[in-house]
């Protein structure tokens, strides 16, 4: 379950009446649905789900679909409270295994609009960062991954907050395509 936003319009980094070494901490577990549930709350935010959604279908097509995506940004915040304005896009950096045959170079290079943030931005309203799994961990995979978590557990501003992680796999895709069109029935969206 995702918790609800803190007193400050962010998502805490600790779970609420949970202890600092506690394991019920951003990145919080959730599933695609749970996401469209929480944050489908305004023609904006639906418009970047959908986004989102599209993003994920693009990288199933091409195999991506083993691994996990952390999802951050203006988008997991109360962004229309503290700034007066909706989210533009969703961060998101998916965690994933490489197809079969395919190298990191050359999925980069087939697939530039997946992995170009200016580009899966304009394209999916997702600011779209990629790590391979799977590889023998180095230096620069401990350095990667905890410069991601380190800028996504604060905000500019120094504030500590918390971030979603949903699993790659399209599994539960359909469903949450599903509950983000029926949202827009009832919206009238």
């Amino acid at each position: 379950m995702i918790p609800e936003w803190s007193i400050a319009n962010v998502l805490p980094p600790i779970r609420p009446g949970h202890g600092g070494s506690s394991s019920e901490r951003s990145p919080y577990k959730a599933s695609l649905g749970q996401v469209v549930e929480r944050f489908a709350i305004s023609a904006d935010r639906i418009k970047v789900l959908q986004g989102l959604l599209d993003y994920r279908a693009e990288l199933h097509r091409i195999g991506i679909d083993s691994g996990f995506q952390w999802l951050d940004g203006s988008f997991m915040e109360a962004i229309e409270i503290t700034e007066t304005r909706p989210p533009n896009d969703v961060d998101v950096v998916s965690f994933f295994q490489l197809p079969d045959g395919v190298d990191q170079q050359q999925l980069a290079r087939d697939h530039v609009h997946l992995f170009d943030p200016a580009q899966s931005k304009a394209r999916f309203r997702v600011d779209a960062y990629g790590c391979v799994l799977g590889e023998p961990t180095r230096n620069y995979h401990v350095k990667i991954i905890s410069y991601w978590y380190s800028m996504w557990s604060h905000r500019r501003d120094h504030l500590w907050k918390g971030f979603v992680q949903v699993e790659l796999s399209p599994s539960e895709d359909m469903e949450a395509t599903k509950l983000l069109k029926l949202i827009q029935e009832q919206e009238g969206l």
